[in-house]
């Protein structure tokens, strides 16, 4: 474990030692040889200057250009299995672990702070306990991410030795700092979990908090770091036309499309660590043997499940913007995402996204049976259901569609002549905010489960935001419509006021609703523990849904840039740079899915092992210091 966790460094040596040998996988020795021929011809030698590909600056060339890779071994080494599907599983793994142990030490931060301005010593043990149950989870998963780390390192170097030497001789600048990142992480890491106990008292306790703010600065920087390579492959920047470096690094790293992907990233890890934690407490739920270790569970589902929820609300907006700059950045890059090649792949995600919210909602109304006075919110549910159902139906429809020749033939065009008709953006744009606008609904009335507003003005109170909701939702439907009126360039703008109204259904509406919830009566309990087990696979669905939907993504971020290793600069010249079929590769991310979970298991029944709690009584509620949306209880 030592040298996986030193592998970084030994990558990076030659960074740090300004001029030695090239890094592991750089430049060819003749090129070397024929750099240092060159700088023997004096100092008097002209510098060439070189013309960024993106930001159009000029600047010294001090790299090499881009290896011309050909299909031979020396370049793409042969082991009697394609290379592309073994990097593709090694990367995918690695990032899925990647992702849980990043998500994983917010959750705890926000946790272990609400349990430390609580002013109920009973719930901020509980919170506390709580939260150590969260990191006790990551910290086997961020052994294993080492691990996966090192195999990931050791693939690239083994099946594609060029584009690796040539991505980390352009990263060489950050290639120490990133290492000394990830020991940094590791050293808090172990800090903080191993210190829980000596430091939980007085001012210890709040610097051990402190750590976890620390922990999750450096965990961030290292997602941004990791991203800057995503983000150069596809957007390249920093370097020359030849894919020669220009010495400013920054260039290199703040890529046109780094912001959104940080943002994308970064709300999608989270989304996705608490689907995993929430499974978690499901396996736990479904094995407890008495009523307080299912109470204790029930209650660690919702919170995780509310935290991961809280994220996934605006990740389909960060998609957006995330879509919208690599239409900025290349046209046909967009084109082929959203209306070529890929175009099949965005209805399976469109799929896969109604298939979140749609899990999301049916956990929230079971949810409900374990609150008194919940069932007065049941007879309104088909109604939701029918909101979310066409909300869904109108999201995946395709405006146009890749078909082989015969189906064009028969279809009579690239559109269908009645579907082709309505699948423009702002139609879609309308149906996934209506589902989330219905899911926020939700969520209110989980917050109002076993509460009645008594505040003077509660019956106004309960009119406006009502009338918010409806105003909102017709604000949504007609800008949907008037989409099909104006011409592509003038709809792509009605997403403003239709994430504007979902938004202010989020803040304002969720604020009114505890605002209004802060002198209330309880109609009893929250009987933690008392659900249906079939919520408890909702929650295992929901968390497989995230896996196989991050999958599914990764793969096309990769296969958009086709047969470049990096956009335009390097040409992908191996024997598989070509785009697989929609079911081979539904086949490799089901085949990750797949792994990861039976890995994850694993992890679990190690949580297992020997797990101290401090269980939720059956009827305790959780009080209003619960990380959002739990607040209102």
């Amino acid at each position: 474990m030592g040298v996986m966790l030193l592998l970084p460094i030994f990558v990076a040596l030659p960074a740090l030692a300004g001029g030695g040998a090239p890094a592991a996988g750089g430049p060819p020795p003749d090129v070397v040889a024929a750099q240092e021929a060159e700088g023997a011809e004096g100092e008097e030698a002209k510098v060439e200057i070189g013309r960024d590909v993106y930001y159009k600056t000029e600047g010294p060339v001090v790299g090499a250009p881009a290896p011309k890779t050909q299909d031979t071994a020396e370049f793409y080494p042969r082991y009697n299995f394609e290379s592309r599907v073994l990097l593709w599983v090694a990367n995918q793994q690695h990032l899925y672990y990647g992702s849980f142990v990043l998500a994983v030490p917010i959750f705890c931060m926000c946790i272990e702070f609400a349990g430390l301005l609580s002013k109920d010593k009973a719930m901020a043990k509980k919170y506390d306990q709580l939260a150590y149950d969260f990191i006790k989870i990551s910290l086997t998963a961020y052994s294993l991410t080492a691990i996966l780390g090192g195999i990931l390192i050791f693939t690239f170097l083994t099946l594609y030795p060029a584009f690796f030497g040539y991505l980390s001789s352009i990263f060489r600048p950050v290639m120490h700092i990133y290492a000394l990142m990830f020991v940094a992480e590791s050293g808090t890491l172990y800090i903080y979990y191993y210190g829980w106990d000596k430091m939980k008292e007085g001012l210890l306790k709040w610097l051990h908090a402190s750590m976890s703010v620390v922990l999750n600065v450096i965990g961030t920087v290292l997602m941004f770091l990791a991203n800057s390579w995503i983000g150069f492959m596809m957007s390249p920047a920093g370097v020359d036309e030849q894919g020669r470096y220009l010495g400013n690094i920054w260039h290199v790293i703040h890529t046109a499309l780094w912001n959104p992907l940080n943002v994308h990233r970064i709300l999608g890890n989270m989304a996705f660590g608490g689907g995993v934690v929430a499974a978690y407490a499901a396996y736990r739920f479904l094995s407890a043997k008495n009523d307080e270790e299912r109470a204790h569970y029930d209650w660690m589902g919702y919170i995780a499940m509310a935290l991961g929820v809280a994220f996934l609300i605006p990740l389909p907006f960060a998609g957006y913007w995330l879509m919208r700059e690599v239409y900025a950045y290349r046209q046909q890059m967009g084109i082929t995402l959203m209306g070529g090649l890929l175009a099949w792949l965005f209805i399976i995600q469109a799929t896969m996204i109604g298939i979140l919210f749609l899990t999301t909602n049916y956990y929230l109304w079971q949810a409900l049976g374990r609150m008194t006075g919940g069932e007065r919110f049941q007879r309104y549910i088909k109604y939701f259901v029918f909101i979310l159902v066409v909300g869904l139906l109108v999201f995946i429809t395709p405006h146009t569609i890749v078909m082989t020749p015969a189906e064009l033939k028969a279809m009579g065009g690239q559109q269908h002549p009645v579907l082709g008709n309505y699948g423009v953006m702002s139609a879609k744009n309308g149906g996934i905010n209506a589902i989330i606008m219905t899911t926020i609904a939700s969520f209110i009335w989980y917050q109002r489960g076993n509460r009645v507003p008594a505040v003077k003005w509660a019956k106004f109170g309960n009119i406006f935001l009502i009338t918010f909701f409806v105003v909102a939702h017709l604000n949504n439907i007609w800008v949907a419509c008037y989409g099909y009126f104006i011409p592509a360039n003038v709809r792509i703008g009605l997403s403003v006021p239709q994430v504007a109204g979902t938004l202010s259904c989020l803040f304002f509406g969720s604020a009114l609703n505890l605002a209004m919830l802060k002198q209330s009566r309880e109609l009893g309990p929250i009987r933690w523990g008392q659900i249906a087990p079939r919520s408890q696979y909702a929650l295992i669905m929901l968390a497989t849904a995230f896996t196989w939907m991050m999958g599914l993504m990764g793969y096309i971020r990769s296969s958009v840039r086709l047969f470049w290793h990096v956009n335009e600069i390097m040409r992908d010249n191996s024997p598989w740079a070509y785009t697989h079929t929609i079911g081979f590769g539904a086949n490799v991310i089901s085949f990750n899915v797949l792994f990861f979970w039976i890995t994850i298991m694993f992890v679990f029944w190690l949580g297992a092992l020997g797990a101290k709690k401090a269980p939720v009584p059956a009827t305790q509620p959780v009080p209003g210091a619960a990380p959002q949306p739990a607040t209102g209880h």
